[in-house]
């Protein structure tokens, strides 16, 4: 074989494996490859090894197959009650069909980011200002629901939808934070005024409590004063009454005694003297004597005289 020949083969064989080589493609994860033979669609290649047919088929689009985010610049809105406003969103969306991805859209892109500001002043058009920044949650979840079965025939799951920043006019701020610092300053005044009510409130009831407590106390003590009077007055009886029945006792005790000794009557009659004796001692102004002390009485007088008399002799 000649030279020439074999030089041909070998730059033959060459081109072959480089092109065998360029035609073998791996698909990596989360990604997938729209193939078309002789300019139409073919397939779909997802992950793992495949190979083209050269100069036939053609790789026209690798799409990600994963959750992507967009960040819209701000779009002016015009509210029910004509305030404009800029409004920015951020779309979460992700490809779900390859195919209609590639061949439902031109520009898909840039059509979902005009879909999200129209449909974004659809919605907005219909509320007022006060709904629109307090209605978040109200507007993502109708975007969500629109731009998701608009952009359906495109291949594209939209997922996700929020409203980044609100931001109305200037004069609308200025207004809203005079009206804010408005609030915060009538509910300082109501907190100070429930405040100095609640404390009149806890000087009163602690000005009542320290009242009932010192009647409680008062009270208390009339109550122990009473009783230690009563007990002293119950132990004066007592005692008064041990006094008496002791004093009885030894009546009947020297009655007794003297009932045993069997008096005379001239013994009899000289006790009933003393008795007189003692009576007399009182505050009577008037005394009956019976005739029987009366003589007795005599008697000892002149028994009294006749001691005298006769002392001095003693002497």
């Amino acid at each position: 074989m000649p030279l020439y020949v074999k030089i041909i083969l070998a730059i033959l064989a060459v081109l072959v494996v480089l092109l065998l080589a360029l035609n073998f493609k791996i698909v990596q994860q989360s990604r997938a490859y729209v193939i078309t033979r002789l300019g139409g669609f073919h397939t779909i290649w997802n992950q793992g090894p495949h190979f083209k047919v050269p100069f036939i088929d053609r790789i026209v689009k690798v799409v990600s197959l994963k959750e992507q985010v967009v960040d819209f610049a701000p779009q002016p809105v015009i509210t029910k009650d004509n305030v404009t406003m800029q409004i920015d969103t951020v779309l979460y969306f992700a490809i779900t069909d390859p195919k209609l991805y590639t061949y439902g859209v031109e520009h898909p892109m840039s059509a979902i980011e005009n879909l999200t500001a129209t449909t974004l002043r659809n919605i907005i058009g219909e509320l007022e200002l006060d709904q629109t920044l307090t209605s978040r949650d109200i507007i993502n979840s109708k975007m969500r629901s629109l731009l998701d079965e608009a952009t359906d025939p495109w291949g594209i799951k939209v997922n996700r939808v929020e409203l980044k920043n609100i931001i109305p006019p200037r004069e609308i701020q200025d207004a809203m934070e005079k009206q804010m610092k408005a609030e915060r300053e009538r509910r300082e005044s109501i907190l100070q005024a429930e405040g100095t009510k609640q404390s009149q409130i806890l000087v009163a009831e602690g000005e009542k409590q320290s009242a009932i407590l010192k009647a409680e106390a008062a009270k208390e003590a009339a109550i122990k004063r009473a009783e230690g009077e009563k007990e002293a007055r119950i132990m004066a009886a007592e005692a008064e009454a041990q006094a008496i029945l002791q004093v009885q006792q030894a009546t009947a005790q020297a009655l007794k005694l003297l009932n045993e000794a069997a008096p005379t009557d001239q013994v009899v009659k000289l006790k009933a003297l003393e008795a007189f004796q003692k009576a007399a001692d009182g505050k009577a102004t008037k005394l009956i004597i019976p005739s029987e002390i009366q003589g007795l009485a005599g008697l000892a007088a002149s028994a009294k005289e006749i001691f005298t008399e006769e002392k001095p002799e003693g002497k």
